[in-house]
């Protein structure tokens, strides 16, 4: 049994992201919480917040069936959100664009 969970336009940078997920895949599930429970980067405290989606959506799909205890971490990817444009000033009447970079997390959630 699988069940997933999304999170759009989390504003963190996709590249930051990427390294918490990547600590998590493949794990059991209580094994990523304390991982990421311990993780100090500022993207652990979402995806955090994203694999009890997850588990709360499986106990929905199953009746409450499942037992969570039993959940690793099948699959969690991201991809690139929208991207908001800001402009600074600089020297002699320029102006730079400044580029806030927001990322989609998904997460995929199975039985051992």
């Amino acid at each position: 049994m699988e069940s997933s969970a999304r999170l759009r336009n989390l504003r963190i940078a996709p590249r930051k992201v990427r390294i918490v997920a990547d600590i998590v895949r493949g794990q059991p599930i209580e094994k990523a919480l304390a991982t990421l429970r311990y993780t100090p980067k500022a993207a652990s405290k979402p995806v955090e917040k994203l694999l009890y989606s997850a588990i709360a959506n499986a106990e929905q799909l199953s009746n409450g069936q499942v037992d969570t205890d039993q959940l690793i971490v099948k699959t969690i990817y991201v991809d690139q959100g929208p991207t908001m444009r800001r402009f600074m000033p600089r020297a002699q009447g320029r102006a730079t664009r400044i580029r806030k970079r927001t990322s989609h997390v998904t997460v995929v959630l199975s039985d051992r």
